[in-house]
């Protein structure tokens, strides 16, 4: 009960104690960073790898296990039989080989989300790397900061209290539940795994990947998440890592396919799909640990934690969502067959709220119609500059801005600074992206027309959109255009998904809870025994248009293009197309706001007239 009402500490020293129950004997080899875990044999076998062997039967007649060796002093071991100074020495220098993990001291970083955050001596190596000191320079919501002027954070220190907020939580589970046996070794992999997952980011975040990266190569499927993992081994290899990892007690290869498949998933896809445990890192009573950094399962993991915090920090928006009260009440209980990260039953409505948070932030900042538009010229922009910014890569070979993602010597170079390269350049090639960079600061931008809604999803392909701007410039309206010919290349379609996470699932289907009364018992609340008032649908499509042309002539005559297009294509009617097109509106009778359901034509008969002329009674609903 003391341990279930103790906060959690912010800091975790180099000094405290790391609790799990005794190991007895196991035929695999413990790392020795888990020394506290062993059993008899594994500390006999331990003497004789230090070359200590005459002194197992001594050790073993005194059942000395790893518990007790964080105690054991000279004067102990004279006690036990060991009558020689040397010898003594001998063991204690061995026995401070283990300690030396522990005793190392931490670094802390003064964080304005997490406060003074302790990172362990490895994690601090990692951060000291090119590989990782590139993330200072990209920024953490791309050209939101455009936008948003406090949204100026970067990816490197997002990725600090990810690697923070991992270690917490696994942290937590362990003092909470000992008999998980979490190891050091555990620990360590998912802080690290936290602190590494964005290493493939490129310039300007998500903008990189999603639009800039399908368009100059269509032919690929790239994501961040694989630029992660090649980053991250050319990281360890590049500065001689593997050793150092070695010292800290990692057991290579295994803990660094277990850190990448932290971040990406299962390495062998051929396995999840044959039926068998699809992780080589961890086997499957250690299943939970693959939900702390990048739930596949749910979507409720550190990453979001971190960004919701600090974004919602920095952007000026409040933050609804705490997650350590999600810390205070982790637990791990076994569904089907599978040990899975839970938390208290009377959590279900945080957990709705978080992921409302995150529709919210997508809403008002990330999915914003001028940061969407700002990401757009700059993909034009550096779609120009692709062939003519060169980059050097593995063995003095040259990379473009596009095909740098294959070499990771080459990609470590790229960063939100080619926005000014190109902006400062005086090269001819460039010119032309040069001037859409220089109207994104002089804010010579894009127009918005209108968003709309389509009643069937639109499946989202290059082929796609450019035939729908193609219609566009082909929706003339019946009152005519004053004589502007606009062109499917003078418009920007963009179609952007909002969701919970999983498309059109509901994320907490996905989600187990326990009950005060039982907390080995793992349950399922659906989304009626919660509330009345939480969404009927997890997933909607967005369609926003703009027009490059910006005079005042022509951006009247593509507005009244943009709601005939609409009624072609029966969209729904833009918030604001009474307003730039009144003559047009009323032509589509779906579209008459007297249809509508009101608070007032809710409770009340009202009549309304129809185009015909004709009174007709509005229905009345309760």
């Amino acid at each position: 009960m003391e341990n279930r009402k103790r906060p959690l500490a912010a800091v975790s020293s180099p000094d405290d104690s790391f609790k799990t129950p005794e190991k007895k004997v196991s035929v695999v080899r413990v790392s020795d960073s888990d020394y506290m875990q062993w059993g008899v044999e594994e500390m006999c076998q331990y003497l004789r790898r230090e070359d200590l062997g005459e002194w197992v039967d001594t050790f073993k007649a005194q059942k000395i296990t790893g518990v007790g060796l964080r105690d054991l002093r000279d004067a102990d071991l004279e006690k036990i039989g060991v009558k020689c100074l040397g010898d003594r020495l001998r063991i204690l220098n061995s026995l401070r080989k283990l300690w030396q993990i522990e005793t190392e001291p931490s670094k802390v970083f003064n964080d304005p989300i997490h406060g003074h955050v302790a990172l362990h001596p490895l994690l601090i190596k990692i951060i000291d790397t090119p590989q990782f000191q590139r993330l200072r320079n990209i920024k953490q919501l791309g050209g939101t900061y455009f936008v948003f002027p406090g949204a100026s954070h970067n990816r490197f220190e997002h990725s600090l209290g990810v690697g923070y907020l991992a270690g917490r939580l696994v942290k937590a589970l362990n003092e909470r539940q000992p008999e998980l046996l979490i190891s050091r070794r555990d620990i360590l992999c998912v802080q690290i795994a936290g602190l590494c997952h964005d290493l493939g980011h490129g310039p300007f975040s998500h903008m990189f990947d999603g639009v800039f990266i399908p368009k100059a190569r269509p032919g690929i499927t790239w994501k961040h998440e694989t630029a992660s993992l090649s980053m991250f081994d050319y990281l360890v290899e590049a500065n001689g890592l593997r050793p150092v990892m070695e010292e800290h007690g990692l057991v290579l290869p295994e803990d660094l396919d277990f850190i990448k498949e932290q971040i990406a998933g299962p390495l062998d896809t051929t396995a999840a799909k044959a039926k068998k445990w699809p992780y080589k890192g961890r086997q499957k009573d250690k299943s939970f640990l693959y939900e702390i950094v990048a739930n596949k399962r749910n979507g409720i993991d550190v990453d979001k934690w971190d960004y919701f915090a600090r974004d919602c920090y920095h952007l000026g928006i409040n933050n609804n969502f705490d997650y350590s009260r999600f810390l205070n009440f982790a637990r791990v209980c076994e569904v089907d067959g599978q040990k899975h990260i839970c938390t208290r039953d009377k959590e279900v409505g945080n957990l709705y709220d978080m992921f409302h948070t995150r529709n919210c932030l997508h809403r008002r900042a990330y999915q914003h119609k001028v940061c969407n538009i700002i990401e757009t010229m700059i993909t034009e922009a550096f779609l120009k500059a692709d062939p003519h910014l060169q980059f050097e890569g593995t063995e003095g070979k040259m990379f473009t801005l596009s095909t740098a993602i294959d070499d990771m010597v080459a990609y470590t170079k790229l960063t939100d600074n080619v926005f000014e390269q190109i902006l400062n350049s005086s090269s001819p090639e460039l010119a032309e992206a040069k001037q859409i960079l220089h109207n994104i600061v002089c804010r010579r931008l894009y127009k918005c027309l209108g968003q709309t809604t389509s009643e069937t999803s639109i499946h989202v392909t290059q082929e796609t959109i450019k035939s729908l701007e193609a219609d566009l410039a082909r929706s003339i309206p019946q009152s005519g255009t004053q004589d502007v010919n606009l062109q499917p290349e003078d418009f920007v379609v963009s179609v952007i998904v909002m969701d919970y996470g999983m498309k059109e699932k509901n994320p907490i289907n996905n989600v187990r809870f326990y009950c005060k009364n039982d907390v080995t018992k793992a349950i399922q609340i659906r989304k009626n025994q919660v509330s009345k008032l939480l969404p009927e649908h997890f997933v909607e499509q967005l369609i926003r248009v703009y027009c490059k042309k910006t005079d005042d002539k022509t951006l009247e005559a593509a507005k009244k293009h943009f709601v005939q297009w609409c009624m072609d294509r029966n969209f729904s009617k833009p918030q604001d197309g009474d307003i730039i097109a009144p003559e047009l509106t009323p032509l589509k009778p779906s579209w008459s706001n007297n249809n509508e359901d009101s608070e007032e034509g809710a409770s009340t008969e009202a009549n309304s007239v129809n185009l015909n002329g004709k009174k007709t009674a509005k229905t009345k609903l309760f």
